[in-house]
């Protein structure tokens, strides 16, 4: 079962399996790595699991699977 996740949250706050939708980026830097791969606001996330000691994170985006630092997915706002 996937949880819907309600708003304003990040990424690096979803619990596994987690879903939420892209609002938008507060770092530039990070939008445009995003963003270059496809990954736009109002782009479906998931995230499929959590790196062990506090690492990044991996997310599925619209069947991409993506790994992010947590710096970074702490800059992408969901609603």
């Amino acid at each position: 079962m996937v949880a819907l996740l309600n708003s304003g949250k990040t990424i690096s706050a979803l619990k596994r399996g987690a879903v939420g939708f892209i609002n938008k980026f507060t770092d530039d830097e990070v939008a445009q790595k995003l963003m270059s791969m496809g990954i736009l606001p109002g782009t479906r996330i998931e995230l499929v699991r959590r790196a062990p000691l506090g690492g990044g994170c991996y997310i599925k985006a619209d069947n991409l699977l993506v790994a992010l630092r947590t710096e970074e997915a702490a800059r992408v706002i969901l609603r």
